[in-house]
């Protein structure tokens, strides 16, 4: 795998404000620290045992992996386990324990409130998830489900789970459409209908959360809201896996952040958007397992992307396509006192000619901080050659396939070139003023996750 500071970099680069370590790496923690960007780590599975038999075990792994990096490093979530009932289930017995033994070292700690618990489960565990009304857990883990969910409750985190819409698909025997497991548009009368609430259901992926709601509705719990901690598609498979491929990958994850960021929600919870994260940020080649287990990835371990995403619709933009045809613009919803003082940065200690903003000049319309601060944005990007950490601006960036030129307005290096180095320097930029600026990196609303081993994921 890539060292973490090079993992980092591309997260600040891609602006992915959200990211689930599989462990609490140190190293990764340690190059994660004053980006600003949202960490979940994990509790490996072989840990959780003891974790659960001993509260001074769960308060030195909190003391080890949390405290002393918060609040440098940014964690808000903690995953206790992972898949628990599927891969541990000889652990199940103390998950809960485990659970409740975390809770109360971030308590001791005071950091409660800013740092969720909770335990990723595979949606494998749901039963009868057609129609959603119907879903429920597998019985025989109710014992353990009931406390956890309780848990959960009390303690206002979320339910998390894994949903794969690709092995769904795979397992069906056909009964489910390609079409239906990639987001695709279906016509009227080839969607799914919930004959008990006759809700209409375009994707499994919806269906899969709503019968995660309605399966816990069965234990009567109503109130604990679904975070997606890991969903993705295989660019690559073996001839037993003939749509694993580029093409579907692309769809899938594209339609996805597509289906998250416009806040569509789902048919029993229309406009409340499920956070989700992404599986996965690098490809695992040396993986065991099938063809496809290796490649989940938007990138290679060196950083080269798979495979560009395709956004045109999704009214944010978020491209994996490291090398061409991307820009830096003013980020959607920016506070305008923050944009005002990187545009003033930009053009004077950035070095970057905003003369064709001036009054009378082509780029002068339309006169706000918003298009000003795109121009100046952009031109710095292409600057510096579009390095890595040159489209941040203290979060007030983003990235985008989006030409910002319009009319006789054309922004330094929008005709291609990469443009060369200025003596302005990126550690310049980050260390001048009393703004403190800092690579931080942030992809809006909808932020990717990491594995480390990594997962990467939307949020």
């Amino acid at each position: 795998m890539p060292h973490p500071t090079q993992v980092v970099s591309l997260l600040k680069s891609q602006q992915i404000r959200h990211v689930r370590l599989y462990d609490a790496d140190r190293g990764m923690l340690f190059a994660l620290a004053n980006t600003g960007i949202k960490v979940a780590v994990t509790v490996p599975n072989e840990q959780l045992l003891g974790i659960g038999q001993s509260n001074s075990t769960a308060a030195h792994w909190v003391a080890q992996n949390v405290v002393a990096h918060y609040p440098a490093t940014n964690i808000t979530t903690i995953c206790v386990g992972s898949e628990v009932f599927n891969s541990l289930p000889n652990a199940a017995p103390v998950l809960v324990n485990a659970l409740k033994f975390i809770q109360g070292a971030l308590v001791a700690s005071n950091l409660d409130r800013q740092i969720k618990v909770s335990t990723p489960i595979a949606s494998t565990v749901i039963l009868d998830s057609f129609p959603p009304s119907q879903a429920f857990f597998n019985h025989s883990w109710n014992p353990v489900l009931v406390p956890v969910l309780k848990f959960l409750q009390s303690t206002g985190s979320y339910f998390m789970l894994n949903v794969y819409p690709y092995y769904d698909y795979m397992n069906s025997n056909g009964v489910i459409p390609l079409d239906y497991a990639l987001f695709n548009p279906l016509p009227s009368n080839k969607e799914a209908v919930d004959s008990n609430t006759l809700l209409h259901y375009t994707n499994v992926f919806d269906a899969m959360i709503d019968a995660a709601y309605f399966a816990m509705a069965d234990l009567n719990v109503t109130n604990v809201p679904v975070l997606v901690t890991e969903s993705g598609w295989p660019s690559k498979g073996d001839v037993k896996e003939p749509d694993a491929t580029l093409d579907n990958a692309n769809t899938y994850n594209s339609n996805l952040i597509k289906h998250i960021i416009n806040q569509t929600g789902t048919p029993k919870h229309p406009g409340i958007p499920v956070s989700t994260y992404i599986y996965e940020l690098y490809n695992e080649d040396t993986k065991p397992g099938s063809v496809s287990e290796k490649n989940w990835g938007l990138f290679d371990p060196n950083g080269n992307p798979i495979y560009t995403l395709q956004l045109t619709n999704a009214g944010r933009t978020f491209s994996n396509d490291t090398t061409n045809n991307t820009h830096c613009t003013a980020k959607e919803g920016a506070d305008k006192k923050m944009l005002q003082a990187a545009l003033d940065w930009a053009c004077g200690p950035g070095k970057v000619n905003c003369s064709a903003l001036l009054q009378g000049q082509p780029c002068y319309e339309p006169d706000d901080v918003v298009a000003h601060a795109t121009f100046a944005f952009d031109s710095y990007y292409h600057m510096m050659g579009k390095g890595e950490g040159t489209c941040d601006f203290n979060g007030v960036a983003m990235l985008t396939t989006t030409d910002p030129s319009h009319g006789s307005c054309q922004v330094i290096g929008s005709d291609g070139m990469n443009g060369t180095f200025l003596n302005g320097s990126i550690a310049d930029f980050n260390s001048t003023s009393s703004s403190s600026w800092r690579a931080r990196g942030g992809y809006a609303s909808g932020g990717l996750l990491i594995k480390v081993l990594l997962a990467l994921l939307l949020s």
